[in-house]
């Protein structure tokens, strides 16, 4: 069964704490810092940071993400949507 992560937009309301709760849903117990950038975004949904292997697939579920798109701007969130869909393994919910 596919795993899913879920991506909560009440979790935050800026680009960094989008960042910092991607980090908490796709990565565990690493020992370093990653990237707060969208290329950064990109090479954790590949996988093999601790929650899911190297592209394995999985459901990725944004709850709120009405919220998130308002209050991170449409162009960003489209750029984070369309890293999301370029992955094949990557299956996206979206939940307003």
């Amino acid at each position: 069964m596919e795993q899913i992560i879920v991506i909560n937009g009440n979790n935050f309301s800026d680009e960094e704490g989008f960042y910092n709760e991607v980090d908490k849903v796709l990565t565990k117990n690493l020992d370093w810092k990653t990237g707060h950038n969208l290329n950064a975004f990109n090479d954790l949904l590949h996988g093999g940071f601790g929650v899911h292997n190297y592209e394995e697939p999985i459901s990725l579920k944004w709850v709120n993400f009405a919220k998130s798109q308002k209050e991170l701007g449409e162009e960003f969130t489209d750029t984070v949507m369309d890293i999301i869909l370029s992955h094949e393994h990557v299956e996206f919910l979206m939940e307003e």
